[in-house]
């Protein structure tokens, strides 16, 4: 049977089938352009115009021409094989060296920002800097204030592994070049959100006083185990991966995503090219 692609409008939304026959020179256009940015790297023009056909490829050719503000895909495919696409024709902001993934907790003592959940499997001490400085920059998108706490098994220096010395340094780097934001560690998770704790034990600490509402996680395994134990065991809803340092608004779900959890990307894209809109008309 051969495969029918369609184009419907409902309502104020349309939908397009990058197979369809009222796509094919769209397709062609889109497919020159990659060629063209990607020829040095193996990508052949008969590739490029079969890449075309897939929505991850045409949805990000889209978003760079300017004819869609943002994008969010991932319900049906694997995370790696949609972000691979989104790399190779969108890419990262100019100014950041690893693009970084957060999630939003909506937890009963309020939102609190988990980072990185999706994307840097061993990130060192700059590379953790950076996550933190881009997760404080998307909690800003959102009018909340940071206070952010660098995670460890160790508190303050009481080991010596690199796990737990490569978050002093990235403390010491952010708080070198970033003082404005309250940031601290190493440090262990309990200590980070309960206050009285933090007080009691390390009064020193910029964090003493300060509800945390962000947790940066020294690797990609103990971040995106600990935001799956909180969604399935207490029922806290979860918003995100929520991409950093892409180049344009760029989201991707979870493979097999609930509606409610697209339509909360689909509320951050917006929120997100929004404020880069503003930030261009300055």
């Amino acid at each position: 049977m051969n495969e029918i692609s369609f184009e419907i409008i409902a309502g104020d939304v349309m939908v397009l089938d990058p197979k369809s026959d009222e796509r094919k020179q769209k397709r062609e256009e889109y497919a020159n352009d990659y060629w063209i940015k990607r020829q040095r790297k193996g990508v052949k023009l008969s590739d490029a115009m079969t890449l075309m056909l897939e929505c991850n490829y045409f949805g990000a050719m889209m978003v760079v021409a300017g004819e869609a503000d943002a994008l969010i895909s991932g319900y049906n495919r694997s995370y790696a094989s949609v972000i691979k696409p989104m790399m190779e024709i969108i890419g990262k902001q100019a100014d950041v060296k690893r693009i970084s993934a957060t999630n939003l907790m909506l937890t009963p003592k309020g939102p609190l920002f988990l980072s990185d959940t999706a994307v840097n499997v061993d990130p060192n001490a700059e590379e953790l800097a950076s996550i933190t400085k881009m997760t404080a920059d998307t909690m800003s998108m959102f009018g909340i204030k940071p206070a952010i706490a660098l995670l460890s098994y160790s508190n303050f220096g009481t080991s010596d592994h690199v796990l737990s010395t490569k978050v002093t340094e990235a403390v010491k780097i952010l708080q070198d070049n970033y003082p404005e934001i309250a940031v601290d560690g190493e440090i262990q998770a309990d200590f980070a959100l309960n206050q009285e704790m933090m007080k009691d034990h390390f009064p020193f600490s910029k964090l003493a006083g300060k509800k945390v509402n962000a947790l940066i996680f020294p690797e990609l395994s103990s971040a995106n185990i600990a935001y799956k134990i909180m969604k399935e065991l207490n029922d806290i809803e979860s918003v995100g991966p929520i991409l950093m340092g892409m180049d344009k608004p760029v989201h991707i779900v979870q493979l097999g995503a609930r509606v409610d959890e697209m339509v909360n990307m689909t509320t951050i894209a917006v929120v997100d090219a929004q404020e880069r809109d503003k930030k261009n008309k300055l």
